[in-house]
């Protein structure tokens, strides 16, 4: 049997124990052979057959729906088990009861909402893939799936490590991990002015380079504009538009210009502390890593998730 076909059988025999054990409330560990070529588009799973993944599969129900954009749904997920736990720009293989195909979904969310609530989220594109276009036609309240963490994508400093200041650049609907990773950069300097004494990490300034079609495509806009407020000499960003044709509205203005980011933006952010955090269609990830190297950022200051 071909490499293909192994994991589409192991694919479709995990899909059909996944609805099983959803209703048992039960954990599933599980490991099969992942790595493949085919034709065409790589799925979800090839696509991160040599990332780090959690081999638990934790069950998880939809406790909250809400509709980010026009094309983006974002759900809120309950999932219970005090062993689940991810990193900031983290992704979960996202399983649905009765479908053979996996989703892959970055956490838009902080890992302090599941320390405090118990749940959290995601915002997922339209498409015609079946998991994304479930979950815009069919997903409801209290709807059932489970989700297992994977990436190798995040950042999780220790107390011990010196300070970094933080540069991400999103496109599109990649702001879904570094929007995760600019809330933990939030908390972490929330958690360092709280506890002045003891063994806490104190972030260095973090910026976010944003591009989206128009102001009605900036995903999470209000809360990034929230945390820039909130520690002005600390968080910053800057939104770029790319195909925008109205006004831009009056609180954005500070924050957005039109046009792609531009080597000027980046080379502005380089220096000998940079940590460059990136994720989007692969043409602007490829360039901007160019313009960094030639702006003087070395390969391992620049990290990246290049999906689709």
């Amino acid at each position: 049997m071909s490499i293909p076909c192994l994991l589409n059988s192991a694919t479709r025999n995990l899909s059909s124990g996944i609805a099983g054990f959803l209703r048992q409330g039960a954990l599933c560990s599980c490991a099969f052979t992942r790595q493949m070529t085919t034709p065409g588009r790589a799925d979800h799973l090839e696509r991160t057959a040599s990332n780090y993944r959690q081999m638990t599969i934790f069950p998880a129900r939809v406790c909250g729906i809400s509709q980010e954009s026009e094309s983006v749904r974002r759900l809120r997920l309950e999932v219970p088990h005090p062993n689940f736990s991810f990193k900031a720009g983290q992704w979960v293989d996202f399983f649905i009861p009765g479908m053979q195909k996996v989703g892959g979904f970055s956490m838009c969310s902080a890992p302090s909402l599941l320390q405090r609530e118990g749940v959290i989220e995601l915002a997922v594109k339209y498409t015609p893939h079946p998991p994304a276009h479930w979950v815009h036609t069919k997903c409801a309240l209290d709807s059932h799936v489970a989700v297992r963490v994977g990436g190798d994508f995040f950042y999780d400093p220790a107390p011990d490590d010196g300070p970094v200041d933080l540069l991400l650049v999103a496109g599109g609907v990649g702001i879904n991990p570094l929007y995760s990773i600019l809330l933990h950069a939030a908390d972490l300097l929330r958690h360092s002015h709280t506890h002045t004494s003891g063994h806490t990490y104190t972030p260095g300034h973090t910026h976010l380079l944003y591009s989206a079609k128009n102001t009605q495509e900036l995903l999470f806009k209000n809360t990034i504009t929230e945390v820039c407020k909130e520690f002005p000499e600390k968080i910053s960003c800057s939104f770029n538009l790319t195909r925008q044709t109205g006004d831009v509205e009056q609180e954005l203005q500070p924050y957005s210009r039109l046009g792609r980011i531009s080597e000027e933006q980046l080379e502005q952010r380089v220096t000998e502390r940079t940590l460059c955090f990136m994720c989007g269609p692969p043409p602007m990830i490829e360039s901007a890593s160019a313009m960094l190297r030639s702006a003087g950022l070395s390969d391992d200051r620049i990290r990246y998730e290049k999906w689709w």
